[in-house]
Order: structure tokens, then sequence, then C-alpha cells
């Protein structure tokens, strides 16, 4: 692995083979939630599995050229070719829809070339760049879309107090001040999704995180408590249509690092 970590990657960003996540500048954590790179080797096509994270990205990939990642509502297969290298800005649910100037509902589910969502900034991050030039192209660019967006204050608080999977859509609209009917419009163009929706993958991504974190097979019933599901049963019934495995699968998936993230 060692001789195939690009040198603008920082040494401890790499979580898995072939992949790496870091802490963006101090200036874009509040839309930012993480830089990103996936390397595959040139010996062979790698094949992934994308599960719903809330978030939105904007990707720059080796022969492709930029893209954006819209929010995802159930898993998403890929086949990487042997020898990409892929670069990406992760932003959090409640900046994307802001950033990127469009509402994220749009581009749910979808993979859309920035050529036809910002053409002047998809010609600054073409296919046949250096890596390491498009990665720090990628994060120039994210950094003037955060910069010219209009943030949304009620809706960074709502999606932070839903996290929360005991918190009802009512009282969220209440605390930030909107009315349901505003809230469930706001967070949809801001994260692509309701607000049910929303918290229910925040909940799914808690338990990602738990199987991530584990040195060992999970014990179902006690995950599906600590995440906030509301028992074994919904645990592996959620897991199915959000990532197309059960938890235990999953959870093999995740430790065996293979290509997926």
């Amino acid at each position: 692995m060692a001789k195939r970590e690009p040198d603008w990657v920082p040494a401890g960003a790499w979580l898995a083979p072939g992949y790496a996540e870091w802490a963006p500048p101090g200036a874009l954590r509040g839309a930012v939630v993480c830089l990103w790179a996936s390397v595959v080797p040139g010996d062979a096509d790698r094949a992934g599995l994308i599960v719903p994270d809330a978030c939105s990205d904007l990707v720059w990939e080796q022969g492709t050229g930029g893209y954006v990642a819209g929010p995802d509502t159930g898993p998403v297969r890929t086949v990487t070719k042997a020898g990409t290298v892929i670069a990406g800005v992760r932003f959090r649910p409640s900046a994307g829809g802001q950033a990127l100037g469009l509402p994220l509902s749009e581009i749910r589910d979808q993979r859309v070339a920035l050529g036809d969502l910002l053409p002047a900034a998809a010609r600054k991050l073409p296919g046949s760049l250096d890596p390491a030039e498009a990665a720090r192209r990628a994060l120039d660019l994210a950094g003037t879309l955060v910069a010219d967006a209009a943030a949304d204050p009620a809706v960074t608080r709502a999606a932070a107090l839903l996290r929360d999977p005991s918190a009802r859509t009512e009282a969220v609209a209440a605390d930030v001040g909107l009315s349901e009917r505003q809230l469930r419009r706001r967070v949809r163009a801001a994260a692509g999704y309701g607000p049910k929706t929303l918290q229910r993958v925040l909940r799914f991504q808690r338990f990602v995180r738990m199987l991530d974190a584990a040195a060992g097979p999970p014990d179902l019933a006690s995950a599906a408590a600590a995440a906030g599901y509301a028992d074994q049963a919904h645990l592996t019934r959620e897991c199915s249509a959000l990532s197309g495995l059960t938890p235990t699968a999953l959870a093999r998936v995740r430790h065996a690092r293979d290509g997926f993230s």
C-alpha cells in the first residue's frame, strides 16, 4: 500500500487500502465533512458499495473530470477501472444545496456531470489533470462555492437536531422557527431529502460508524438500541433497504475493506 499512496494525501488519512479521508481547512468545516481520495491499484478493477450518508460530493475522477454525487437513498454499486485516482469534497447535509446552488432533491440518487451544473467550474476540472492538481482545484472550488453561498442557519440547526432518532419533525420545526411545511421544503433543498428521510439516513450512519469502530462481530441487539432502532428486526429492515445487505453481511464488508466505502 505504501507505494501507492500519493504524496498529496496526508499520511494519517488512510482508513483502508486505497481510501483516505482527512479534515478540510478550518474555514470550510461548517460546510464540509471531509476531503477524500480513492486510489485503485493498477492490477485490477475495483468493485465498490456506496451506502447513503446524507451528504453530497464534489468529485474529480481521473479520465472523467468533475461531477457531483447527489445524496443517495439506497445502495450504489460501482466498478472503478484499475489505476484510477478519484478525489472528492464531501458537503454536510445542511450545506450541499446552498454550496452547489440548486435544490439537492433535483439530483438525489444521481451522479451529474459538473458541466451540466457549473460549466465554468467544470472547465477547471478536466479528467486529464494530475491528481494532486485536481485535488487542489476541487478544494479551491469548494471554498469559492461555500464562500458565495447563503447559509441557512435554520436548516443547519434542524440537521443537528435530526441526528437524534427520537426527534419529532413538528418539534424540530418549532425549535428552528419554521412551519413543518417550510422545514420540509428547506431541508429538501439543502440535503436532498425531507426531514424524516434525513433522520433515517443519519440513524443508519450511526450504525455504520459503530460497525467501523467494532473490533469484531457486533452484538446486533445492543447495536440496534445504541443506534436508535426500535429493535433488531427494525435495524435489519433498515440496513437491508439502505445498503442492500443484512447487518451481519454489511459488517463483513466494512471490515473486509475490499474497495468498499
